[in-house]
């Protein structure tokens, strides 16, 4: 089956919008990560928080993956439906209901939280005490991204004590989110919290790292023991500029439909806001690539529309033409669908549920 011949097939069963996925695609770029990880001695603890999908997290353990890592204790809950026993959660987890189902988490799979503050430490003994056994917990460290994480090295150390301190919870390391401009003033932190550790009698046992884009930098990290990585199992545009993937490892696009060509430089496809999304991711220029008319632009959004700008095309797409769209940031426009349609090249073999999606809390 040609290109052309699979869009129509996909709109035909599926209808357009429909996210699509190439497992060919997606293979290469877990076998990719792997090596990497293992070049660089670091295990690859891959976040879930793109895909969202049990099927694919186990094609990531069966490539190699140590764990997993979710964002949220919803997305949590389902992979442990789904067997996964070896689960990080990189999220500050405030509260009764929280503490609850963490708990109840504990009890099924072994798990791993992060902290930056003494209030998020305080409410986890309840957690351990429902699940019957320790729970781990790391330190968040903010080495220059200014999102979450204590700011200084003697922060971490005396988080450090306050969990080591207290019942039903183990210390186990060190987490940070390195900005890629960074590496010298993270090994900078890095080294400091670990030195104060090892006064205060402690030991990190792990130090994670994350990000796609820091795949660049593996190695460059003396003591990190895993990397967290999460849009590289499909990447998108953001990946494609930072350099860490080309268009060939872009794995999942967006196939869409023209609906409306009623002037001679403009049209609407039927993908808008609740398809795309309106991330810009971070300043690309409009919402997504269309492969077969690159110069078009996807100027912008009503919820179910998407303008296009195509001043710049000479090969102007007709009213019914299907299209791909490789979007700015995957991560957000997965969660916008329960299914993806999974291909191999130019065939379709199936759908995944989007088994995580919506799971915000």
């Amino acid at each position: 089956m040609s290109i052309e011949e699979l869009k129509a097939e996909v709109s035909r069963r599926y209808g357009t919008p429909a996210l699509v996925v190439d497992l060919d695609v997606v293979e290469r770029n877990i076998a990719r990560v792997q090596a990497l990880c293992d070049a660089a001695g670091v295990a690859n603890r891959p976040h879930i928080k793109t895909h969202k999908s049990p099927v694919i997290a186990a094609m990531q353990r069966e490539g190699g993956a140590q764990g997993i890592t979710c964002q949220k204790i919803g997305e949590a809950e389902v992979m442990a439906e789904a067997g996964f026993d070896d689960i990080f959660i990189t999220y500050n987890l405030l509260g009764e209901e929280k503490m609850g189902r963490l708990g109840r988490l504990l009890d099924r799979a072994r798990m791993r939280v992060a902290a930056d503050n003494p209030t998020v430490v305080a409410g986890l003994p309840e957690a351990a005490r429902i699940g019957g056994r320790d729970l781990e917990v790391m330190v968040e460290c903010d080495t220059g991204r200014k999102r979450a994480g204590v700011e200084t090295p003697a922060e971490a150390v005396a988080l450090a004590k306050d969990i080591a301190s207290r019942p039903g919870l183990a210390f186990a390391g060190l987490m940070m989110y390195p900005p890629e401009t960074r590496m010298a003033e993270t090994q900078a932190f890095m080294d400091e919290a670990l030195a104060g550790l090892r006064d205060a009698g402690l030991q990190a046992r792990v130090i994670s790292s994350g990000g796609t884009p820091n795949l660049a930098h593996l190695g460059k990290l003396s003591g990190v023991t895993e990397h967290r990585a999460g849009t590289c199992i499909y990447n998108d545009r953001m990946m494609m500029r930072a350099g860490i993937a080309t268009l060939e490892d872009c794995a999942l696009t967006v196939y869409a439909t023209v609906v409306s060509r009623a002037g001679p430089e403009r049209g609407i496809l039927d993908s808008g806001s609740k398809t795309l999304t309106s991330d810009t991711g971070g300043g690309l220029d409009g919402h997504g690539l269309i492969l077969e008319h690159p110069e078009a632009r996807i100027a912008q959004f009503a919820e179910e529309h998407g303008f296009l700008d195509l001043r710049a095309c000479n090969d102007r797409p007709k009213v019914g033409d299907v299209v791909r769209i490789v979007p700015n940031h995957v991560c957000v426009v997965v969660n916008m669908v329960d299914r993806v349609v999974a291909v191999r090249g130019d065939e379709i073999v199936g759908e995944l549920p989007v088994a995580a999606r919506g799971r915000i809390s």
